[in-house]
């Protein structure tokens, strides 16, 4: 397969660099195409008041394109600039840090996903749910052998799906499961501080409360060891209270 590769942690992180070589190990053709700083958390957002610089990255047989943008800035100038062709799919990892529940509406890992996705490209997000994994080569070629099994000709069009491992050897997870996004959302707590100056400022360490998860959701399941597997679609529209508008405002 010709593959787009891109991250939210950037092009030197853990996650991109060993996918990369275990699809370029079996024989994919591999585009990088990735931030080069540290993107986690910006979601779908753009370049668009500034210039969008792109530089050639190379480190030993690892290569591809470094964006000083977003995930999104990625997927849109290598799908309108930088690749010859159209690739037969665009990868968004591997991220350190799952990507399960409400997490979806901020993640740049998956916000990558969604563009290739909107532009009619089968789309894979994938996250790891340690922030400080040192080898994450057995996840990669699980990834890898997954790839050909999802039956992508027979996905709805502008669909991602979002896989995350749990933080353990795959010789101790649990199994493999399709489910559905958590419900949870994040409760915004801020713990106020005093800079050197004593100026004050805020650090975000918001929580979700356990009840609000779902026991059958991707995060509660995630939790437990298991690989999860959900699609995703991004048509927003509310079509039950579509109809409720327009009996009373048409």
């Amino acid at each position: 397969m010709d593959i787009l590769l891109t991250n939210d942690d950037g092009i030197r992180a853990l996650g991109i660099r060993t996918l990369y070589h275990e699809l370029v190990k079996n024989h994919h053709t591999v585009h990088v195409v990735a931030p080069m700083r540290q993107q986690s958390g910006v979601s779908q957002c753009l370049t668009i008041f500034e210039p969008l610089r792109v530089t050639s990255y190379q480190d030993g047989d690892y290569k591809g394109f470094g964006v000083y943008g977003t995930p999104a800035d990625c997927v849109k100038v290598a799908l309108g600039a930088l690749l010859e062709k159209t690739p037969d799919l665009v990868i968004s990892g591997i991220n350190l840090g799952a990507n399960v529940g409400p997490d979806l509406f901020y993640s740049g890992t998956v916000a990558a996903a969604i563009e290739g996705s909107q532009a009619g490209i089968p789309s894979l997000a994938v996250s790891y749910d340690d922030h400080n994994a040192q080898d994450i080569s057995e996840q990669a070629a699980h990834v890898t052998q997954l790839i050909p099994r999802i039956p992508w000709h027979k996905l709805e069009k502008q669909r991602v799906i979002n896989i995350n491992y749990p933080a353990r050897p795959l010789a101790q997870v649990l199994g493999t499961t399709v489910c559905q996004q958590s419900p949870a959302v994040w409760e915004n707590v801020y713990q106020a501080c005093r800079d050197p100056r004593n100026n004050p400022y805020f650090w975000l360490i918001g929580d979700i409360k356990e009840e609000n998860i779902g026991a059958d959701s991707d995060k509660a399941l995630l939790a437990q060891g298991y690989i999860t597997i959900s699609p995703l679609r991004f048509d927003f529209t509310d079509r039950e209270s579509l109809s409720l508008l327009k009996d009373h405002l048409a």
